[in-house]
C-alpha cells in the first residue's frame, strides 16, 4: 500500500486548523452582535435555556419572528387617546395603587397591540419587546412581576410605585413612535407624570425617572 506524502497531512491540517479559526471567529461575532443587541435579555435567556447554542439559536428565532411583524407608528389620535388614559391611570393610583398598576398593564398590552404586537400572553410580548426594545423590555419585565406579587398579596405601595416607574419607560417609548407629519392638538397631554403618592403620604404630579 502507498503511504501518503507527508505534504498532504501538513495541508490537511491547515485546511481544519483554517476551518476551526474560521467558526471560531464566526461564533464570536454572533455572540458579540447576540449580547450587544439583546443585553440583559441574552444572560437571562442563557440562564433559562442552560446552553449557549441552544440560547443564541433562540434568540435569533426571536428576531426573525419580530422581523416578520408588522409594526407600525401610532397615529396621533392613537397616541393623545392613549396618554390620556395613561394620565388617568396614574391618577388613580394615589387612591388605589394595585388598580392603577393593573390598568397600566393592561393598557400597555392594548398599546402594544395597536401598533401591531401579536396579542399572545406576557411572556411572548416580552420576547417580542427585546428584539428592539431591550430595555424597555427590562422594565417592563420588573413591572410586571411586581404586579405578580400584587395578585398574591406580596408588593407593598413602594413596589407598586416601582412597577409604574418601570412601566412608564415602556410606555414613554411605545407612544414616542408616532407617523412622520403629525402633529398632536395636545402636546402636553403626553406629560405623563400623573398625580401618585410618595413614601411619606405626600401628593406630588411627578414620577422621579428610573435610575
Amino acid at each position: 500500500m502507498e503511504s501518503i506524502n507527508p505534504i498532504v497531512w501538513v495541508l490537511l491540517a491547515v485546511f481544519v486548523i483554517a476551518g476551526l479559526i474560521v467558526w471560531y471567529l464566526a461564533a464570536r461575532k454572533r455572540t458579540a452582535h447576540l449580547r450587544d443587541k439583546f443585553g440583559d435579555e441574552y444572560d437571562r435567556t442563557l440562564d433559562d435555556v442552560g446552553h449557549t447554542g441552544k440560547a443564541e439559536a433562540a434568540l435569533e428565532e426571536r428576531e426573525k419572528r419580530v422581523a416578520a411583524l408588522d409594526i407600525r407608528p401610532l397615529t396621533v389620535e392613537e397616541r393623545d387617546k392613549f396618554a390620556a388614559e395613561w394620565h388617568d391611570v396614574k391618577a388613580v393610583f394615589v387612591e388605589s395603587p394595585p388598580e392603577a398598576v393593573l390598568h397600566a398593564d393592561r393598557l400597555l398590552a392594548r398599546t402594544m397591540k395597536t401598533k401591531g404586537f401579536p396579542m399572545a400572553d406576557f411572556d411572548r410580548r416580552h420576547e417580542d419587546l427585546t428584539v428592539n426594545h431591550a430595555d424597555e423590555a427590562r422594565h417592563y419585565l420588573a413591572g410586571h412581576e411586581i404586579a405578580e406579587r400584587q395578585s398574591r398579596g406580596e408588593a407593598s405601595t413602594e413596589d407598586l410605585r416601582q412597577a409604574m416607574i418601570h412601566y412608564e419607560a415602556l410606555f414613554d417609548k411605545l407612544v414616542a413612535d408616532v407617523g412622520e407629519g403629525s402633529v398632536s392638538r395636545a402636546d402636553d397631554i403626553h406629560d405623563t407624570r400623573g398625580p401618585v403618592r410618595t413614601e411619606d403620604g405626600a401628593v406630588t404630579t411627578r414620577v422621579d425617572p428610573v435610575r
